[in-house]
């Protein structure tokens, strides 16, 4: 619940003007683009670009979500939450209150991504959240309120932002926000101390919300409810195991899930082996019989060929020359 202060906050209309106290730079508000326990955030025009502006009573707050995002500007090539621009306080008729503005990030959210491009590409964006997050993790953070809600898919090419911080908190301290779906404590499955495998199960969540856009209920709760819904939809069946890992909290870190992601997309040699055994000559056979299965056998080794081809094309070439 909003107290006086936040309410009065989040009535700012447009146009209105938002001067820094200390570093004298305005910015006049465009719209509100979402509010919470702990603030307001704002589009707003910084000159002539986009911006977003988050506006609290709650100065430690904002300190803490701002260095969250100067942890991600230590680490080149780390995207995953927007770029800060500015800190600063705004003074008004006897009241005072902090902001930090950011990258303005545009695009749809996850769920919305994946339902209009298609469900290959979850496994690629999957693979950068895991990357981002083994570099959050390494910086001391756990993000907490993981969801498909604060991720923004922007491109091309395809790339997961996060457009809200405000859940991160320091490893080994309680989880300061949460939403049960995606929360391992709601599902009894472990407790709110933020540590990695607390943002995991968070992930494997994600994952099955894609399949079920609305959600399920909890009923008996526990691995059994969740494992039993992913079984009854086809499209989670290649991330099954990663699923369920993850969800007991084997993985000790984000590169390690990223891991097995990666494999899960990944032709195996196996299974190439057995369609080549599939279609390779019996010895016993006649010379004239082998001799007629030829032109067959080329059919299909082409299509299998072609197979694996347009698989590394979609993951492979993709991972690797986006990501890795």
């Amino acid at each position: 619940m909003m107290n006086n202060t936040l309410k009065s906050l989040s009535k700012l209309s447009p146009g209105t003007s938002i001067r820094g106290k200390w570093h004298q730079k305005e910015y006049i508000v465009v719209k509100q683009l979402g509010f919470g326990a702990n603030g307001i955030v704002y589009l707003v025009r910084d000159g002539t670009r986009p911006a977003a502006l988050k506006i609290s009573d709650n100065s430690s707050s904002i300190t803490t979500e701002v260095n969250v995002l100067k942890s991600f500007t230590k680490v080149q090539g780390s995207a995953l939450g927007p770029s800060l621009y500015d800190v600063d306080d705004w003074e008004q008729v006897g009241q005072r209150n902090s902001f930090y503005v950011m990258e303005y990030i545009k695009g749809p959210d996850l769920l919305s991504y994946i339902q209009g491009k298609g469900n290959e590409w979850l496994g690629v964006l999957m693979l950068q959240l895991l990357n981002d997050l083994e570099v959050l993790h390494r910086n001391g953070w756990v993000f907490g309120d993981l969801k498909p809600e604060n991720l923004i898919v922007t491109g091309p090419p395809a790339r997961v932002r996060c457009i809200d911080v405000g859940g991160t908190t320091l490893k080994g301290r309680a989880i300061k926000e949460f939403t049960e779906f995606y929360d391992r404590g709601y599902w009894g499955l472990g407790g709110r101390k933020a540590d990695e495998s607390y943002d995991l199960f968070a992930v494997a969540m994600v994952i099955i919300n894609t399949a079920y856009p609305k959600r399920f209920n909890k009923t008996t709760g526990g691995l059994s409810q969740i494992m039993q819904m992913v079984k009854q939809k086809s499209e989670l069946k290649l991330f099954e195991g990663v699923i369920q890992k993850a969800l007991e909290g084997q993985y000790l870190s984000a590169s390690e899930m990223r891991k097995d992601v990666l494999q899960t997309l990944q032709p195996s040699k196996r299974q190439r082996r057995s369609k080549q055994t599939q279609h390779k000559p019996n010895s016993q056979q006649t010379r004239v019989k082998k001799n007629a299965g030829k032109a067959k056998k080329k059919g299909s080794l082409l299509e299998t060929v072609l197979l694996i081809a347009s698989i590394s094309i979609i993951y492979l070439f993709y991972i690797y020359s986006q990501i890795l």
